[in-house]
């Protein structure tokens, strides 16, 4: 079994991402109480789950960008870029859920006064123009080094994104978790792990899907320019 799941990692990963997702569907529709607010509520167990994996998929991207500019480490780079880019798409979904729960919560799709919305926008608009920079300058060590300083600054604007939700004084998002621990029943707290973990697999998938893709397309370049 363990030799199994060494030559077939991307394949057990995609089954995990696969059962977690549908045990997370299952929880927040059959088991997951509804609250006060009504049947809206659950999708609050996909938006803030879509949401932290985001703010994974940036900081796995700074990693990786620092190990650019530490180690000089080649594949990196594109490591880097694509987990920044699976942290844009997760972004995007973060927006779109949110402003989907918000308009049934408050009647509202934006509030452009609300701090905590328009820092993630910021954070969201700031990793989308890394795309605009990288694409800006041809292929090489410029690129790599350039974009890896991009997505460490990138990084400083993640955990201000999730102090202004913290220090809200209207507190537009419900508290979840203080330092007394999660805000919740024990079933709604349970299917909010299940469900952070299948984004988070899900996630995980997608960014070794796309680092193949994209490992084959460089090979293939290189290939095209050996012959010539």
């Amino acid at each position: 079994m363990s030799t199994w799941l060494r030559n077939n990692r991307l394949a057990a990963l995609a089954a995990l991402a696969f059962a977690l997702v549908t045990a997370s569907i299952a929880l927040v529709f059959f088991y997951a109480p509804v609250d006060a607010d009504g049947l809206n509520q659950k999708i609050f167990y996909f938006h803030v789950g879509v949401a932290l994996t985001a703010y994974a998929c940036f900081g796995w991207g700074g990693w990786k960008a620092l190990r650019v500019l530490w180690k000089r480490d080649e594949d990196a780079d594109l490591e880097s870029y694509v987990a920044i880019h699976q942290g844009v798409i997760f972004g995007a979904l973060t927006l779109v859920t949110g402003s989907i729960w918000a308009r049934y919560r408050w009647g509202h799709w934006w509030e452009w006064h609300e701090n905590q919305l328009v820092l993630f926008l910021v954070l969201f608009l700031f990793y989308a123009a890394y795309f605009m920079l990288r694409f800006s300058v041809p292929a090489g060590p410029r690129r790599a080094n350039l974009s890896a300083v991009y997505a460490l600054f990138g990084v400083a604007l993640v955990p201000v994104s999730i102090l202004a939700i913290r220090l809200s004084e209207r507190f537009i998002h419900p508290v979840a978790f203080d330092r007394n621990g999660p805000n919740m029943a024990g079933s709604q707290f349970f299917t909010f792990c299940v469900s952070l973990a299948a984004m988070l697999a899900l996630a995980a998938t997608l960014y070794h899907v796309e680092l193949a893709g994209k490992r084959i397309d460089v090979r293939l370049r290189e290939l095209r320019e050996a012959l010539r």
